[in-house]
């Protein structure tokens, strides 16, 4: 298991024919890893996770576009300098600087559970806990990350629970905040009612349980042994084939 970016930096030739187990592919060479060969899992939230009895309704959340982090990035995460100077200034919009303290947590949980979309844009790397903050407080994500790979995706369809917006589109005036203004109520409510039900998913616990995060990376193990199997088994095959 190698979730952080940089993790196993020094081991990461000797380990490239092994499964791993990462948050994205952003910083490892096609060689190493790849969405052929390895599973995505999900960061752990960090905002406090919103109970699906409480969750507040499109009328409750008086935001329409969240996002609070760091803002100046470099490489794939220019874009939220970008959308910062394109919608800092809008109304019902809250895009500001954040941190990771236990204050800006609070802050980020009480906004996000109050916000109808939450933006997951690029940073350093494809992808980031943000995403999984946004499905822990029911905040429909927009995905703005054009080389993210997600967890689960094989299960999962993201499409019923979130919106991907291109970096190019995104990085245009006016089109992401006229996309998101233009969606309607019911479309919305579908949304956050799936979100609900695929939260547990993303959810890591000890010990574990039937279809959490952990469960569903087992599950994407098991998988992928099994591919390996049958394509072992069919290379094999075509040897033999060919020297009798």
């Amino acid at each position: 298991m190698a979730h952080h970016p940089n993790s196993m930096l020094f081991a990461r030739k000797h380990l490239g024919s092994a499964i791993l187990v990462l948050a994205d592919f952003g910083r490892y060479p096609f060689q190493i890893a790849n969405v052929c060969k390895d599973v995505v899992a999900p960061y752990k939230h960090v905002v406090r996770r919103v109970d699906a009895s409480d969750s507040p309704s499109f009328d409750e959340r008086n935001v329409l576009v969240y996002f609070q982090g760091a803002i100046y990035r470099k490489d794939g995460g220019m874009i939220r300098q970008k959308l910062y100077y394109l919608l800092k200034d809008e109304k019902d919009v809250h895009f500001t600087f954040g941190s990771a303290s236990s204050y800006g947590v609070r802050k980020a949980s009480r906004g996000m559970a109050s916000s109808k979309f939450c933006l997951n844009i690029a940073g350093d790397t494809p992808s980031s806990n943000r995403l999984f903050d946004a499905i822990a407080s029911h905040c429909v994500p927009v995905i703005i990350s054009d080389d993210i790979e997600l967890p689960f995706e094989d299960v999962l369809d993201y499409s019923k629970f979130a919106i991907f917006v291109r970096g190019s589109d995104a990085a245009k005036k006016g089109y992401l905040i006229k996309l998101l203004r233009g969606v309607r109520r019911e479309k919305w409510n579908e949304m956050w009612e799936r979100l609900k039900q695929i939260a547990p998913h993303f959810e890591y616990q000890y010990p574990s349980r039937d279809g959490d995060a952990v469960d569903m990376i087992w599950q994407a193990v098991i998988e992928k042994c099994l591919l390996y199997k049958i394509k072992f088994i069919e290379e094999i095959g075509t040897k033999c084939h060919k020297s009798s």
